[in-house]
């Protein structure tokens, strides 16, 4: 076999990086904000927080809450038309309206 080169956030250095004016401390609201199952979320990555975070090819897309696990959320997602459920802190999701 390969040997594989690389990690899950290897040439992640534009998709991840944050805008202009959202640099500095990370806002405690949404450290620990809240969902309910059912809500519908956004996948956006905070890149100064690794831990609970999803691999970078789901960055963007939108799935729902179907359950808590600890500090971190089951959310469902469908890539393709396979259905995938990820572990995802919640620094790391937004909300839609």
């Amino acid at each position: 076999m390969t040997k594989r080169i690389g990690g899950a956030r290897r040439k992640t250095r534009h998709i991840f990086m944050k805008g202009f004016r959202k640099k500095g401390k990370l806002s405690l609201t949404k450290y620990f904000q809240s969902f309910a199952v059912k809500d519908k979320v956004k996948f956006m990555t905070e890149s100064s927080v690794q831990n609970g975070m999803y691999n970078r090819r789901f960055h963007g897309k939108v799935g729902s809450i179907i359950g808590k696990r600890g500090e971190c959320y089951k959310v469902e997602l469908y890539d393709g038309a396979k259905r995938k459920v990820l572990i995802v802190h919640p620094v790391h999701l937004t909300k839609l309206k």
